[in-house]
């Protein structure tokens, strides 16, 4: 997949304080929108593969649905050990829409 942003979403799709799965090439994205800010990271927890779109969000924590596993919606790490993380990407907003860049954010 080439480093380029791709539109993903529209503004009004991602409702604040809860998550939005989507479509980025052949994999799922969950977008959160905390307080304007937006995140991405990899929908598929790396536990048993369920949705982190669908989980409940407290700060800036998404807690799995499946087992209750906690991440960082900024970055992707996990809460309980900081060195294991979920994929993270960079998001941009240009005019209505939602982008993500379509390489892993590497930092």
């Amino acid at each position: 997949m080439s480093d380029e942003f791709v539109t993903v979403a529209k503004l009004t799709d991602v409702p604040d304080g809860q998550g939005l799965a989507v479509p980025l090439g052949d994999q799922m994205v969950a977008l959160f929108q905390l307080d304007g800010e937006l995140f991405a990271i990899a929908d598929a927890c790396p536990h048993m593969g369920a949705s982190l779109a669908a989980g409940a969000i407290e700060g800036d924590t998404v807690i799995c649905p499946w087992h209750a596993w906690r991440f960082c919606v900024r970055d992707g790490s996990w809460c309980d050990n900081p060195s294991v993380q979920t994929d993270a990407f960079d998001v941009r907003i240009d005019g209505e829409d939602v982008q993500v860049r379509s390489r892993l954010n590497e930092s």
